[in-house]
């Protein structure tokens, strides 16, 4: 399988997916054109995981991960990761 180009489930709607598929960044009112790659995304897993929502985001809206296990997050997962880390 290539990453060029696939589809994933993310929150139950079926969505394409890859380097090779234009976007603009999920960040509500940014229009910065990006692709869907793993580059972009939000958490390590395509469709999401238990840090990340899965989301695309440009590069200023997408934070380096704290960890590597949790990749590179948007600013909402980030937070939520920092808040887990302060309750724990």
């Amino acid at each position: 399988m290539g990453y060029a180009h696939y589809e994933i489930t993310r929150n139950g709607e079926k969505i394409e997916a890859g380097y090779g598929v234009a976007t603009v960044c999920e960040e509500e009112g940014c229009d910065e054109k990006i692709d869907r790659g793993l580059g972009c995304l939000c958490g390590k897993t395509p469709g999401g995981d238990e840090h990340g929502c899965g989301g695309y985001y440009c590069g200023k809206h997408l934070n380096i991960g704290p960890t590597e296990e949790t990749g590179d997050l948007c600013d909402r997962c980030y937070a939520n990761v920092e808040r887990e880390a302060v309750d724990a």
